[in-house]
């Protein structure tokens, strides 16, 4: 058989446009499905445990087993999303997920339901997140060519913030047209997550038994383990992590700065909106900001511009400016976020992105309580504006070294 000139030349065929990708555009709904349900499940649970016992503390208890079990679980399930097939795993987790918010929906409609019966579900759903996440986010990216990588990615942050976005008031909403409504809800989010898993086969590398099932020693710190032995990834997760655990501590602090200012928890509760409307429109430059600036240069723009903005509200004004200061701070997060998992991809091999992916998301989880915690002790002793005037301090001092190092700032897409 002869190859003509002509055959030579001939152009690769273009790749289908996302939009219709039917592969990725049903996973990227299963996925915002399954997000907008543990969205509303973080918002109704809690009021369901505050309205049957009157206890903040088991309300908060929740939120405590569902974030307990992701972290335990969580290099685990990189693991296992390097180790089996992913599609399994995914179709396994939305499976249990499903018959989790199914018996407290049956349980709630019978009058039946318990406190430690919400908490394993807190726990239960939390270990789905630790097992069923990694292959999720695998499998999106796995259903798009390369050169259409950031265009999924930025599809990907609409769901996330605009779930994040959505789902407390509506969790609200559901509750007061009846207890068990938004359990059922869940119920119906789950359903449709499962669905979408079932309905789309990708590859997956990693689940034809390469390992032959033989334990392999410290496979699950691994992805840690690579992530900060290469300077690239190691100084972009130190400084998403500060940025994590800085923002976590930025919330209290501001609700009681709102909270002191006269502000009602239904006016605080919107205003701090603002970091989900930030992460809705900076979801739409996410493209125009990776054509422009390269890793290093925007890791270090959105630093810093977090930290100016942390500084903001101390300075004076109510609601207005804390709303406009939290979305000034999130337009960068989503550029963000997608150049962290496009590193992930471009310098981790495939068998080992399930591990890094797993070990990225424990160490970013991690940090939301250290914050947190560190807020209310810092609040115990010290006024709202001075907590934010020193939180934007410690950022500047995290950012401080990679902004003059060279290593960074010298960083391209490419290399």
């Amino acid at each position: 058989m002869t190859v003509t000139d002509e055959q030579v030349a001939a152009p690769a065929a273009e790749p289908v446009p996302l939009r219709r990708n039917w592969r990725f555009q049903t996973l990227w709904a299963g996925s915002a499905s399954s997000m907008l349900g543990t969205c509303l499940a973080d918002t109704a649970y809690p009021l369901l445990l505050l309205a049957m016992t009157g206890s903040p503390t088991l309300a908060g208890a929740f939120g405590a087993c569902q974030f307990g079990a992701s972290v335990l679980f969580g290099l685990h399930g990189g693991v296992v999303a390097d180790r089996y097939d992913r599609r399994r795993v995914l179709i396994l987790a939305d499976t249990v997920r499903l018959l989790t918010a199914l018996s407290v929906a049956v349980a709630l409609l019978l009058h039946r339901l318990t406190v430690p019966h919400a908490l394993f579900a807190a726990a239960v759903i939390g270990a789905t997140m630790a097992y069923g996440g990694p292959s999720r986010m695998l499998a999106l990216r796995a259903v798009v060519p390369p050169e259409q990588l950031r265009q999924a990615l930025s599809q990907d942050e609409l769901r996330v913030n605009g779930a994040a976005l959505a789902g407390p008031p509506l969790a609200g909403f559901l509750l007061g047209l009846g207890r068990a409504v938004p359990f059922l809800t869940t119920v119906l989010t789950s359903a449709l997550a499962l669905g979408a898993s079932i309905a789309v086969r990708f590859d997956s590398p990693a689940g034809d038994g390469a390992s032959g099932g033989r334990k392999e020693k410290g496979a699950a710190s691994a992805g840690l383990r690579y992530l900060f032995g290469n300077p690239v990834l190691r100084s972009t997760v130190l400084v998403v992590v500060a940025l994590n655990v800085t923002g976590s501590a930025l919330l209290l602090a501001l609700m009681v700065l709102l909270r002191d200012g006269g502000t009602s928890e239904a006016g605080i509760g919107l205003t701090l909106t603002g970091e989900a409307v930030g992460g809705l429109l900076g979801a739409l430059f996410v493209s125009r900001l990776h054509r422009r600036l390269a890793p290093g240069a925007l890791l270090l723009a959105v630093g810093w511009s977090a930290a100016l903005m942390f500084a903001v509200p101390a300075s004076g004004g109510g609601p207005v400016v804390v709303f406009a200061a939290l979305t000034v701070m999130s337009l960068g997060v989503p550029a963000l976020r997608v150049m962290l998992d496009v590193l992930v991809f471009q310098r981790v091999p495939e068998e080992m992105r399930g591990r890094a992916v797993a070990g990225t998301t424990t160490l970013l989880m991690g940090g939301l309580p250290v914050g947190t915690m560190t807020a209310g002790l810092l609040l115990d002793h010290l006024a709202p504006r001075t907590v934010l005037l020193l939180l934007a301090a410690t950022l500047a001092a995290t950012l401080l070294p990679a902004t003059l190092g060279r290593g960074l700032r010298g960083t391209t897409w490419s290399d």
